[in-house]
This record gives C-alpha cells, sequence and structure tokens, in this order.
C-alpha cells in the first residue's frame, strides 16, 4: 500500500462497501434457506438420507430435515401420497397403486436412484457350520408353505436346533424385494419370524442368539461385522464390488429416493435434493455401505430433475 500512488487507496476504499454487501448476501443466502424437508421410508435407505442431511445443514442450517425410518411401503402409504412428507426413501421401485395415489392427491413422484444395495444374509458368528447358503435353501427357510423348522430340515449335518428368524415387516421394501427374489413372488414369506423396521433391532437378535438368522440391507453388516456373521449366497459374498459388478445375485438391487412435485415448489425441498443428487456419485454413498453412482448416471439425475424443476415452474 505505501508504493502505490493515492488514486489506487480511492479505489480500494470505495469498493469496500460493495464487496461487504456481496459477501453479507451470500451469508444471507445461506440464513434465507428455511422451512424444512420432511423425509420417510425406507429403513435401508435411511443412512443416505441421514448423511446427506447432516452436510446439507452444514450449508443451510434453519432448514429442518425429519427422517422416520417406516419402512418403503409404511413412507408411502401412511405419509408420502397423502403429502405429509416430502420425500419417500425407497428400497425397491414404487408400485403402481402408490403412484395412482400419489396423483390422486395432485402429488407426481419423481424418482431418483442414489445407489446400489446388496441385501445381506447374517448370522450369528457361532453359527460355524454355515458360511455359504443357496437360493433354495434360503427359500425353504423363508417360505410361506411348509418352511423348514430346524436348521437341520435343510441341511442333515447342520444342527437339529429351531431357527430363530428375524428380519423387516411387510412394509419395507427390503421384505418384497427379497421374497420376489428368493421365494419368487412379492410378499410371499412365512409368518413366525420377528419382523421390524429397525434393522439395528435385527442385528441385536442375531448377535445374541447361536442359532439365529436375519436379513437387512449391507450398509447394516458392514457396521457391525464383528457381531453378526455374513453368509455367502450361492458362493459370492456380499461387497460394494459384488453388488457393482452384478455377482451378487439375485440379491443386488437399486436404491431410490421419490420427491414429491407439490413438495419440489417450495425452495428448501428444491435445493435440498439438487444438493442430495451430488452426494449420490461421491465416496459418502460408499462409506455408508453402498454402490454410489457414476458421475454419468448422477450428471444424468441431475439433468433430469432440472428439467423437471423447470416443467412445474412454467
Amino acid at each position: 500500500m505505501k508504493k502505490t500512488t493515492p488514486i489506487v487507496p480511492v479505489l480500494f476504499l470505495s469498493a469496500i462497501p460493495l464487496l461487504f454487501l456481496a459477501g453479507c448476501k451470500k451469508k444471507e443466502d445461506k440464513v434465507d434457506l428455511s422451512g424444512s424437508v420432511k423425509i420417510a421410508g425406507s429403513s435401508t435407505v435411511y443412512p443416505v438420507s441421514v448423511a446427506v442431511a447432516e452436510e446439507f445443514n452444514r450449508l443451510h442450517p434453519n432448514v429442518e430435515i425429519p427422517i422416520q425410518s417406516t419402512g418403503t411401503g409404511g413412507g408411502f402409504s401412511n405419509f408420502f401420497v397423502s403429502g405429509k412428507t416430502d420425500i419417500n426413501d425407497a428400497s425397491r421401485p414404487i408400485k403402481d397403486s402408490e403412484r395412482e395415489a400419489a396423483k390422486a392427491n395432485g402429488i407426481e413422484a419423481l424418482e431418483l436412484r442414489v445407489g446400489t444395495d446388496a441385501v445381506t444374509i447374517v448370522v450369528n458368528p457361532q453359527a460355524t457350520w454355515l458360511d455359504d447358503i443357496t437360493v433354495e435353501q434360503l427359500a425353504m427357510i423363508w417360505r410361506p408353505d411348509n418352511p423348514a423348522r430346524n436348521w437341520s430340515d435343510v441341511n442333515p449335518s447342520w444342527p437339529d436346533e429351531e431357527i430363530e428368524l428375524y428380519g423387516p415387516t411387510s412394509a419395507s421394501g427390503t421384505f418384497d424385494f427379497f421374497t420376489e427374489e428368493i421365494i419368487g413372488e412379492a410378499g410371499a414369506s412365512r409368518s413366525d419370524y420377528q419382523g421390524t423396521e429397525q434393522d439395528n433391532t435385527i442385528v441385536q437378535a442375531v448377535s445374541g442368539s447361536k442359532y439365529a438368522m436375519g436379513y437387512f440391507g449391507m450398509a447394516y453388516y458392514l457396521e457391525n461385522q464383528g457381531k453378526v456373521k455374513a453368509l455367502r449366497v450361492n458362493g459370492v459374498g456380499p461387497s460394494i464390488e459384488t453388488a457393482k459388478t452384478g455377482q451378487y445375485t439375485p440379491l443386488s438391487r437399486p436404491l431410490f429416493i421419490y420427491v414429491s412435485s407439490e413438495a419440489l415448489k417450495r425452495p428448501e425441498v428444491e435445493e435440498f435434493v439438487r444438493f442430495y443428487i451430488s452426494q449420490t456419485s461421491t465416496s459418502m454413498i460408499k462409506e455408508i455401505g453402498y454402490v454410489p453412482l457414476t458421475e454419468a448416471e448422477m450428471k444424468a439425475n441431475l439433468k433430469r430433475f432440472e428439467e423437471f424443476v423447470s416443467d412445474l415452474q412454467s
């Protein structure tokens, strides 16, 4: 400053108010974005939405983002289709009946893929007789008609002990997906098992009993590897890599969020969904325990989202 001509400080000082106001405006934008984004649905997608919400709140602390783990179907039927929530986490595609119910209330559901999961079959670490299971054996255990009661019913070399079963309820997208892929019909399952929408409850139950089995999204297994043991299915174990390549079949599946067209008319929802999409190709998804989208897939989703929003505004 000492070596400059007098006119430079004058120009510099005259620019200060403009720079100050510009800085305030940016800060103000973050503070001004308020309101709420209400989310319910899949327990599998729940940790993704929680992580995205935490990051979004670093930028926009005045936006409230309550998230409920209700199961995919429970979220659609009890909240989303009637407009009680803005976003539904989903571990299966929306059903035609759910989409029509939303449309009857003036809501169009925008589908956005957020990653890929590998439904994981877990047993107690003390189940030393079992590391690998076939689809046919799983069907014997979980089928609604004449299911296996004891481990020895599935394989005579396994213990003659009752199988204790834990899994998601019929409100869950994981339940729908698992039953369709393993039994051959969505919703077809034995009913004499302990059902819950809290996957951590399944972890606790299986880790506490030598003869227990359960299933849930891979993220919950990766978070609890010391407590439960994942089984290989038809010789292939669940992992980020096997889910990504499709080797882990038939239990690899896409994960989604569904966004309400009515909710997108509010700026906090629009900005949150835009931010959510941007995170789906990042390491965050992998760290949670799912396969992230490719950069190209994320950009295609973002383009489709912007077109959807533009149509709403026109």
